[in-house]
């Protein structure tokens, strides 16, 4: 739970940045990968990771412009994300212009629980770094490269003359 807005911003600008090199990497093509058919692609997950920016945040009274749940998925990989950075923008600016640390210790309503806003914030960071460990996978499926996130990649490890571990 966070309880200064502040330490939020400064791992939530690390965590986007992470997306985003990821959303980078994605390919229109890429969008329709799956595990099985009777999954959500690899777009539907991105695109989920967009509008739950807002969504998440409109259930706590934080207003701002954005995409959201009734907006449809792009097709296009560029688009989800541009859709996401500007979502991302848009959640900072309304969280440092409506908010204060005090804001952090209220509660909200919260999928029929009530949540306080601070512990909200962790679950919308945690959700992002559980989504982006489904897109890595599909990703890899799609024949991606993907971006060092936490650590490096197999593919960084063999540029910097390591043996990747199996």
């Amino acid at each position: 739970m966070f309880l200064r807005i502040e330490d939020f911003l400064q791992e939530w600008k690390f965590e986007t940045q992470k997306t985003a090199q990821l959303f980078e990497n994605l390919t229109d093509e890429s969008l329709t990968q799956q595990v099985t058919d009777d999954h959500r692609t690899l777009g539907r997950i991105a695109w989920h990771m967009t509008v739950t920016l807002h969504e998440l945040l409109s259930h706590t009274g934080l207003t701002f412009d954005g995409y959201g749940d009734t907006d449809e998925m792009p097709t296009s990989a560029v688009d989800i994300r541009d859709a996401y950075l500007q979502n991302a923008k848009s959640l900072v600016e309304a969280l440092s212009s409506q908010w204060t640390d005090a804001d952090l210790t209220k509660s909200s309503s919260m999928y029929g629980e009530e949540w306080l806003n601070g512990l909200t914030l962790r679950v919308l960071i945690s959700h992002e770094i559980h989504h982006r460990g489904q897109l890595t996978v599909l990703a890899r499926q799609a024949g991606l490269l993907l971006p060092d996130i936490y650590g490096p990649t197999r593919e960084s490890w063999i540029q910097m003359g390591q043996e990747p571990l199996q």
